[in-house]
């Protein structure tokens, strides 16, 4: 096979000297593989096969787990450290639990490269973990559909909640802790990152993830929780 550009998402360790490995690549999307030998001291597969580093990779194996052949590193992996590297574990840990095994995703697969770029950038993580939440759901067929349950369009001057079961809003009285129908239009023309709207993007995403994650939290969301309740208490 051609090697296929890829990123590694997630490894653990198998058997005495192995590791199983989820990787997103161009081409096929989500692959989990075996990697032989790569936990043997002096590896050289071993230095290669890190998170946020790209990769060029081959493999054989008809069923979901395949057994990885080449692989090659094309540069140096994108250095996080801090908040920054907290996200990029989101990132991986996100697509290694909600995207589905051997499902085709080039444009997941180019904004991933492209957020884990910007997380070297404090200013832009937010807005690139949005995006690839985004297109994320876009690629499932998840993302929500900005119109009330009964498919009528939304009103700027009502209140709303997201019902995951149907991808749409529904609407809730003014007391209701909710989303304003016009901040909720804004997002349905694609104004993920307006200003003002970083809260409710944030939140809507996570609303319409939910089901894909399933109920185990994620490790790294509750890491960045922590985080910010120590600066939080750092402030006080």
């Amino acid at each position: 096979m051609t090697p296929q550009p890829a990123y590694l998402l997630h490894k653990r360790p198998y058997r005495e000297t192995s590791a199983l490995v989820d990787v997103i690549t161009l081409e096929h999307g989500h692959i989990r593989a075996v990697a032989q030998g790569v936990q043997r001291a002096g590896s050289k597969s071993r230095a290669k096969l890190q998170p946020f580093a790209p990769l060029h990779l081959t493999w054989i194996g008809d069923g979901d787990l395949k057994r990885l052949r080449m692989m090659e590193t094309t540069q140096s992996a994108v250095l996080l450290a801090g908040e920054g590297l907290l996200c990029g574990l989101y990132a991986n840990e996100l697509l290694t639990r909600a995207l589905p095994v051997g499902l085709p995703t080039g444009d997941l697969f180019a904004i991933y490269a492209w957020t884990i770029e910007r997380l070297t950038r404090p200013a832009e993580r937010a807005t690139s973990l949005r995006r690839l939440e985004i297109t994320l759901l876009e690629a499932l067929d998840a993302e929500p559909i900005f119109l009330e349950t009964d498919d009528s369009p939304l009103d700027p001057s009502t209140r709303y909640t997201y019902v995951a079961e149907s991808r749409r809003f529904m609407p809730v009285g003014a007391q209701h802790p909710g989303w304003d129908g016009r901040s909720l239009k804004l997002l349905a023309r694609g104004d993920w990152d307006a200003s003002g709207l970083a809260g409710l993007s944030k939140a809507l995403t996570r609303a319409a993830l939910a089901p894909l994650i399933g109920n185990q939290p994620l490790r790294s969301r509750e890491l960045m929780q922590r985080l910010s309740q120590r600066r939080r208490q750092g402030r006080a």
